[in-house]
């Protein structure tokens, strides 16, 4: 009998009496009944029991492309038949290619150093800034600016920049050297001024941690775009190029965090992209291979990359990653580029967003919803027990709409385990190959189960 005609003789019941036996589930409080995937196809999944989904998170903030794609495993199994594993102490072809189509995509020069996830793209990049700045004269400069609310990774150092209190609850101390400022947080503005009528506190509040810290001792600001998983908080326009300038000011480095707002998800190639920048430092990862297989990559600006180059024996940059950049990842995001190419993926994304926000503008009316946030097809629901005094919704409110989401056959998610008393947003997602059919689903069950919960 085949593996497949065993696991066909597998009940639901059987695995979860095995998952709950074996499995720990991430961010899940012993979760005792499960949804166990097993399959996709485009937007949609299924479960054991052959319950359809619409999945309106791609996974998580992940697979740009859609599930099922022939193309990407058949690209990956011929690949794997040629050389499966090499390491990037040397080189190979897919690392190469890869490496030059990114070029492509951050149009500009960057070098490209391959690692596992965002987590390890992040940790990398906090490594080579620190170096960069000791081999230029500078070794003071070793901190870095974060903001309130941003998710940077679960490492030790990804997690010490992540500004999500119960993220590091029974972790610390984490990594040292990263430092908080509030973010621009336009509904909820930590400095008590009013959108369009502000003078960029936010921003300014940048500039005075490194002035108060010593901007001899700064080596980085690191950033998404748009801050995604602490609640999709989506800066002014002119929020970014500032911080642009101040870093050139005071010679710090600018890390844009892509590994969500990359690859499309933003409506453009990148999300800096949206605000006219250009990073000194680009991590990304998720969008990359539409989670078909791990990589993650950190770019780096051809002019920092020339000071690894010198001839002392600690110059270069000594570090190493097992499976980062192995020729089968390699081929699965040159395939998954392809795909975003070939289909007008980018721009896709900018017209899913621009549909949901539409569709969702009435949702503002409802007594429970306090703010819609876009930004390229993610879209940011902030939950409120009312519209006047803004308190975020409590937790039972939020699972409300989410398990009724789900009782419909459309998965959504939340900020969960961000700051304590704020997990009150809705996020949403949806694959970049997502139909105006799949669109119009998510639109109509979240319509509805609004209504239902008002």
């Amino acid at each position: 009998m085949s593996a497949k005609e065993l696991s066909d003789l597998v009940t639901k019941e059987e695995l979860l009496e095995k998952d709950r036996k074996y499995v720990w589930h991430h961010m899940s409080p012993h979760n005792e009944n499960p949804m166990i995937i097993a399959s996709g196809e485009g937007s949609w999944v299924k479960d054991v029991e052959g319950n359809r989904y619409l999945d309106g998170m791609s996974g998580l903030w992940c697979v740009n492309v859609g599930h099922g794609r022939k193309e990407i495993a058949d690209a990956a199994a011929e690949q794997m038949m040629k050389i499966a594993y090499s390491t990037l102490v040397q080189s190979h072809i897919p690392a190469i290619q890869l490496a030059a189509k990114l070029n492509e995509w951050l149009e500009g020069e960057y070098r490209i150093f391959y690692s596992n996830s965002g987590s390890d793209a992040n940790e990398v990049a906090f490594k080579i800034a620190r170096q960069y700045h000791h081999q230029n004269g500078k070794p003071s400069k070793h901190k870095f600016i974060s903001r309130h609310r941003a998710y940077h990774g679960n490492s030790m150092g990804a997690l010490g920049a992540t500004g999500q209190a119960q993220r590091k609850l029974k972790y610390e101390p984490l990594g040292v050297g990263f430092q908080h400022v509030p973010p621009p947080y336009c509904y909820r503005c930590p400095f008590g001024q009013t959108k369009g009528a502000c003078e960029f506190q936010c921003a300014k509040a940048i500039e005075d941690a490194i002035v108060w810290e010593g901007a001899d001792s700064v080596a980085g600001v690191i950033m998404e775009p748009v801050i995604t998983g602490g609640g999709v908080i989506v800066p002014p326009d002119e929020y970014m190029p500032m911080v642009r300038r101040i870093c050139d000011t005071y010679n710090v480095l600018l890390i844009v965090d892509e590994v969500i707002c990359g690859f499309g998800r933003s409506g453009e190639k990148f999300g800096h992209m949206n605000y006219g920048v250009k990073p000194d430092i680009v991590t990304m990862a998720k969008g990359l291979t539409s989670a078909y297989s791990p990589l993650s990559v950190t770019a780096v600006s051809a002019e920092l990359y020339e000071s690894f180059k010198e001839n002392e024996a600690t110059s270069h940059f000594r570090h190493v990653n097992t499976f980062g950049g192995n020729p089968v990842s390699c081929v699965v995001a040159l395939t998954n580029l392809e795909i975003l190419e070939k289909e007008n993926l980018v721009a896709r994304s900018a017209s899913i967003g621009n549909m949901l926000r539409t569709g969702l503008e009435e949702l503002l009316e409802h007594p429970h919803v306090g703010d819609l946030r876009q930004f390229g097809s993610a879209i940011g629901i902030e939950l409120v027990e009312d519209q006047k005094s803004k308190t975020p919704a409590t937790a039972e409110r939020v699972m409300r709409i989410i398990a009724g989401c789900k009782q419909k056959g459309l998965l959504i998610g939340k900020n969960g385990d961000t700051v304590p008393g704020f997990a009150n947003i809705l996020t949403l997602s949806p694959p970049l190959s997502s139909t105006d059919e799949d669109v119009t689903f998510i639109l109509e069950t979240l319509k509805a189960v609004f209504n239902a919960n008002q």
